[in-house]
């Protein structure tokens, strides 16, 4: 199991952004959190790297990969995050290369080639093959397109080979040809045994080999399923609060207002 949760409730400041959640990702089990803003996303994300912790009650449990204690370097080399929030934390001089290797100590910034090993820096020119962005290694970060740096940042979560990528909204930012580039590299990870959990509100943003979808409202689970039983007019009209009109093509959910 890779993802336990367990009556889990956690509140930001006075306000509590979870309440009594249970769902659980088992390898293999590529699922969506899907929920409009407010919904308790990012409180979800927090919790599962461990920079916030759940309310603390006698039928609660929360386990990542089978452990409900971890130390935080540990658990970042087996969690890969893409996020738009990373990507914009990075310095824009820092170099390419430099911006994958950093995923080894899940720094963000400077990386001093000196101290890695021979196989982490071959590690890195080898995902920046995978994903088309060797011509960049040498380029300032600042200097390249939202995309490039994306596809940088998903390099970054690479290098260990995690067990579990976690997705937070990563088209975000992207142009039309940067989202459709972004399906295809996740369909090549999904294809190679790679697990994703994809986090957002955009439904464009589900690729087609995610099944399995967990519909968060309010800081519960309002449904869960597959997208066939839940990506339907009445759920996603009620979660987002406005009537919607939910079509599929060729894999791709996308809904149009009613209204």
């Amino acid at each position: 199991m890779l993802l336990q949760f367990q009556n889990i409730s956690a509140y930001r400041g006075l306000n509590l952004a979870l309440d009594s959640i249970s769902f659980e990702v088992d390898a293999g089990q590529n699922t969506v959190v899907l929920g409009p803003n407010g919904a308790g996303k990012s409180t979800l994300l927090k919790l599962m790297a461990r920079e916030l912790y759940p309310v603390v009650a006698d039928e609660s449990d929360l386990r990542i990969f089978g452990e409900d204690r971890w130390s935080i370097w540990d658990l970042r080399k087996r969690l890969g995050f893409v996020s738009p929030d990373v990507q914009f934390q990075y310095n824009g001089h820092v170099l390419g290369l430099d911006v994958i290797l950093s995923g080894f100590d899940s720094t963000i910034g400077h990386v001093d080639r000196s101290k890695l090993e021979p196989d982490q820096i071959q590690r890195g020119h080898q995902i920046a093959d995978e994903l088309g962005i060797t011509d960049l290694i040498e380029k300032p970060y600042r200097k390249m397109s939202s995309g490039q740096q994306r596809r940088f940042i998903l390099g970054r979560a690479l290098v260990h080979q995690p067990e579990l990528l976690i997705f937070d909204e990563p088209t975000t930012g992207l142009d039309l040809r940067g989202v459709y580039e972004f399906h295809k590299r996740a369909s090549r990870l999904i294809a190679s045994g790679a697990t994703v959990l994809l986090v957002t509100h955009h439904l464009h943003e589900i690729s087609p080999e995610i099944d399995r979808v967990i519909l968060l409202k309010e800081g519960r689970i309002f449904r869960e399923g597959t997208k066939v039983e839940t990506l339907t007019d009445a759920n996603l009209s009620e979660l987002f609060g406005f009537p919607l009109s939910v079509s599929c093509d060729q894999g791709f959910y996308h809904a149009v207002s009613k209204a």
